[in-house]
Formats: structure tokens, C-alpha cells, sequence
């Protein structure tokens, strides 16, 4: 190829420079391209990084063409609207159109197997409840007896997305939308910035193992700044983040290319450089100081809900919380379960794919402990993890929960198309991003409105579920409402997949076997 390159560039060259000399100078701009081209192949032949480009001048470029094409390709001209990933069309289309207030209604009955291993759906009941005398804004009041200032909270809420990960109008439009639609706002690790507090939507901060806006200058927490933050009126609940469903285990990551100078002031750290959170907090390092903390950040904020959030991974970890709550007698306020298969900004693959548990297995477990141990009564368990519609509320909240965040399905109401972008920063729509080339393509004032709509048509689509079912409060859903194909002839419910344990059951020796031995390792004073 590199021999065939070298013949047809000279003849292509010495042809159109004959021409431009002895028929028409209109011919030189050709000669010119040729030699430019001819040029290009010549530094591919020369160059020893690629292979390809090397053994195919110019023409080995086009693999790298064809590499930036690809997701678009197949998404658009070779998926089908059930098999994209990570959200399929389906529901990407079923946002879009809540966002937009269109017709979100399907045509010709579904397009999903229902006969597929793994196939979910609802069991109604022959006497449904009038969905127009239903409460149609259901919420939940997160405070328990340590908490002065309990937070009354949607059912669906804005997840942590970081200003850094996102762009800033896209935080913009995405507490805007929270202030008209009378929901909450996760500010993400990356603390709070003007952008989260500018349109007055409440707030859950999250606090994560950079501590960024309450960070002293080694990198530690520094009780003043959390003070000075935590007590102001838009910041309902403070969220401590263990770990998070792409990456548990491992700290957060923000690129260079997003560490702006604006950015590193929030997060007090130098701007344009690779910033990777600790992959573990400094403030605690053992169950009982996690509580300890955890009441700490209570009595700083001024009473507010405060709670911490994790994705499940060992187990007696887990436990080992449990048991401290107990011998302490004091309790967080929530606690978030996260599911390995959320994520909206940058982890390594083996992280994202093979590193915690899904949501639905995390959150069934921590459900069940926290009742077995009698201790449920004061806790508010949050899901999170592709929450998308309203059967995926309803399915969380049959497994335990009390209310849903979602990340992903807002960013696609703020206008995500999912080019998979995010942790490059070259975000088309403008959401991941801080080039403000990009940025400047997200006009606050449209998408707040389309965050809002979403969010409020979603639940809307949830209440009518319950109705469908014949339940009126989501306290009645249970998990044998759940069913899922396990064969072609075999069906259970959740009960039947996820067991539930007796309230208090566990504090009277009678513990899941399956449980036994994770009980038993489990300690207060030590994580392992």
C-alpha cells in the first residue's frame, strides 16, 4: 500500500501541475490539494505511532473516522429501540417526550418479549382506584428524633451530578427545574456552587472524600466551611457519599479539561489538572465514628436531615453501620443505595462494569437489614440507579424505598442525546461539559421547564400505576405486587426472589442463614 501511495501521488502530482501549466491555472487549486494530500501521506508513512496509518497512508485515517461515527451510527441506523445501552430508545423517547409535554402514549402494544427471561411487570387489580381523587404530589418527611429540621421530599429528585461534570447552565436549568417543580437537587461531590443556588431550588449537598466546599487546605473536612454552607436556607439534607454505584471504591474523577479556574475555587484545588478523589474519607475510619460523624454534620447544619450513600458491596460493612447505629442510639436521617449499573460522568471500565451490586439486589438487602434489625423505623431508604419511569418507582419502592433520584433520565430532559461524550468534554448538547462552545447551546430558560415536565408527568405515571394496582399510598406496595419471568412457564414474585425478613426478627437471633456469617463478622469498631 505505502509503494502503490508513493506511485499514484507523484503521477497525480506531476499530472495536475502539467495542467495547470500548459491548459488553465484553474487547475492549480487542484494541484495544490493533491499536494497537500501527498504531503499527509508522506508524515503517515514516516510516523511510528499507528500502525495502520504507516502501512496505509491516509487511508488508515479513515479508521479513526469511523471510530468517532460509530455510536452515532449505530444508534441512530442500527439499534432498535429496545437494545440501546445504557437506556434504550424507548425510554429515552419516553423522557424526551415528558420533557416536551408531547404524546408519550405507545402505539401497536409493546415491543418488549414478554416471555423473555428477566421480563418485569405489575400485578393490577380488578378494582383499581380513581386516579383523579389520588394524591397526585406524594412526598415523604425525611427527619428522624436527632433531626430539628425534617425535609419534606418528592418521591422523585435530581441524583448527585457534580458542577464539573456538568455544565454550568446545565445546573442552572437543572435547579431551576427542581424550584418550579417542588423537588430537590443533588449538588453531586463538587459542592455547592453559585450555579446551584441561583435560582433557589432546594438542595441536598453532598459531601464526598475531596470534602470539596468544606475542605481545609490538606485536604481534610473543615467544620467552619461545612457550617458556613450547611445552614443556608436552599440546602434541605446533607448526603456523606461512601461510595457510588460507577465506581465503588473508587474516588471521583474530574479531567483536566473540566477543571476550570472557576471550578477548582469552588473545590479549592488547582485548575487544569486531573483531580481524583480519595477513594476513601479521612474524617472516620471506623463504623462507629462513620455515626459519629454523621451526627456531627447533624449538629453543624442545624439540625438538618443528614444521611450517607453507598453501593452495596461486603456485606458485614453494612452491618457493621447497622450495629453502630444501634449501640449509639443514633441514626441517619436517610440512607441512599446506589446500584453498580448507575453513572453519568468518567470510571474506569472494570469499575462500571463488574465492581458492587445492582440496585435492586443492594437496596432489597439494606431494606431487609435495617427492618430485621428493628431499626428501619428511622431511616428513609433512597434508590438510585436507572430510574427512569414510573415502573421503575414503583418497583424500588416495592423493595424498599421510600424515594427515587435519577440522573441520567434528567440529563436526557435537559437534552442528552447519550453520545457518550461525558467524560471527554466535548459533550454535543452542551450538559457535560465546559467548553463554553458547547455550553452555550443549553439555554436555561427552556430546558428548567422541560426538567420540571419530566419529572411531574413521571410521577404522574407512577400515582396511576398505584391506582392500577388498587393502592392508594406507596406504603402499601409490596414486593409480591412484582412479578418477573424467571422461564418460559416459571414467574415469581419479589417476595419469592427477594425474601422479606420479620421486623426485629434479626435482634432475636433469627437471622437469614445467608446473613449468619456476615452478621457475625460484622463490627462496630472495625470495617472487615
Amino acid at each position: 500500500m505505502r509503494k502503490q501511495f508513493v506511485i499514484v501521488s507523484a503521477v497525480l502530482l506531476v499530472a495536475t501541475l502539467l495542467l495547470s501549466i500548459f491548459l488553465s491555472p484553474f487547475w492549480y487549486p487542484l494541484f495544490v490539494i493533491v499536494l497537500g494530500l501527498t504531503l499527509l501521506g508522506y508524515y503517515d508513512m514516516s510516523q511510528q505511532k499507528h500502525a495502520i496509518m504507516r502501512i496505509y497512508p491516509l487511508f488508515g485515517r479513515l479508521r479513526y473516522v469511523m471510530e468517532e461515527l460509530r455510536p452515532k451510527v449505530y444508534q441512530y441506523f442500527i439499534e432498535s429501540d429496545i437494545d440501546g445501552r445504557p437506556l434504550n430508545r424507548v425510554d429515552r423517547s419516553t423522557v424526551y417526550q415528558r420533557a416536551k409535554k408531547e404524546t408519550d402514549t405507545m402505539p401497536f402494544g409493546t415491543q418488549l418479549d414478554v416471555y423473555a427471561e428477566g421480563y418485569e411487570w405489575l400485578s393490577h387489580s380488578i378494582a383499581p382506584k380513581d386516579f383523579e381523587k389520588m394524591d397526585h404530589d406524594p412526598r415523604v418527611l425525611v427527619g428522624n428524633k436527632g433531626c430539628t429540621q425534617p425535609y419534606s421530599c418528592s418521591i422523585l429528585n435530581v441524583s448527585a451530578m457534580s458542577y464539573g461534570s456538568l455544565s454550568g447552565n446545565a445546573i442552572e436549568a437543572l435547579n431551576a427545574g427542581a424550584q418550579i417543580g417542588g423537588f430537590a437537587h443533588n449538588t453531586g461531590e463538587g459542592g455547592l456552587s453559585p450555579a446551584h443556588l441561583k435560582h433557589g431550588g432546594d438542595i441536598i449537598w453532598q459531601i464526598g472524600t475531596g470534602y470539596f466546599g468544606c475542605r481545609n487546605n490538606e485536604g481534610g473536612f473543615d467544620a467552619d466551611k461545612f457550617t458556613e454552607r450547611a445552614t443556608l436556607p436552599n440546602v434541605k439534607m446533607i448526603e456523606l457519599k461512601i461510595s457510588q454505584g460507577a465506581k465503588p471504591g473508587h474516588g471521583g474523577i474530574l479531567p483536566a479539561a473540566k477543571n476550570t479556574p472557576e471550578i477548582a475555587k469552588i473545590r479549592a484545588i488547582e485548575p487544569h489538572t486531573t483531580v481524583a478523589s480519595p477513594p476513601f474519607h479521612s474524617a472516620f475510619k471506623t463504623p462507629r465514628e462513620l455515626i459519629l460523624f454523621i451526627h456531627k454534620l447533624r449538629t453543624l447544619s442545624g439540625g438538618k436531615p443528614v444521611g450517607f450513600k453507598l453501593c452495596i458491596g461486603i456485606k458485614s460493612e453494612f452491618l457493621a453501620i447497622c450495629k453502630a447505629m444501634i449501640e449509639l442510639d443514633i441514626y441517619p436521617d436517610f440512607i441512599t443505595i446506589d446500584g453498580a449499573e448507575g453513572g453519568t460522568g468518567a470510571a474506569p471500565q472494570e469499575f462500571s462494569n463488574y465492581v458492587g451490586a445492582p440496585l435492586l439486589d443492594g437496596l432489597a438487602f439494606a431494606q431487609n437489614m435495617l427492618v430485621g434489625l428493628g431499626i428501619r423505623e428511622h431511616i428513609k431508604l433512597v434508590a438510585s440507579g436507572k430510574i427512569i419511569t414510573g415502573f421503575h418507582l414503583v418497583r424500588a419502592m416495592a423493595l424498599g424505598a421510600d424515594i427515587c433520584n435519577s440522573a441520567r433520565a434528567m440529563m436526557l430532559a435537559l437534552g442528552c442525546i447519550q453520545a457518550l461524550q461525558c467524560n471527554t468534554n466535548k459533550c454535543p448538547t452542551g450538559v457535560a461539559t465546559q467548553d463554553p462552545s458547547l455550553s452555550v447551546g443549553l439555554v436555561v430558560s427552556d430546558k428548567k421547564q422541560r426538567v420540571a415536565n419530566y419529572q411531574q408527568l413521571t410521577i404522574k405515571n407512577f400515582v396511576e400505576l398505584m391506582g392500577a394496582a388498587g393502592i392508594d399510598h406507596m406504603s402499601q406496595i409490596t414486593r409480591s405486587h412484582i412479578y418477573r419471568r424467571i422461564s418460559l412457564n416459571q414467574m415469581h414474585t419479589f417476595e419469592e426472589i427477594f425474601p422479606s425478613v420479620e421486623p426485629g426478627s434479626m435482634l432475636q437471633g433469627n437471622i437469614p442463614e445467608k446473613y449468619q456469617r456476615d452478621y457475625q463478622n460484622a463490627s462496630a469498631d472495625k470495617w472487615a
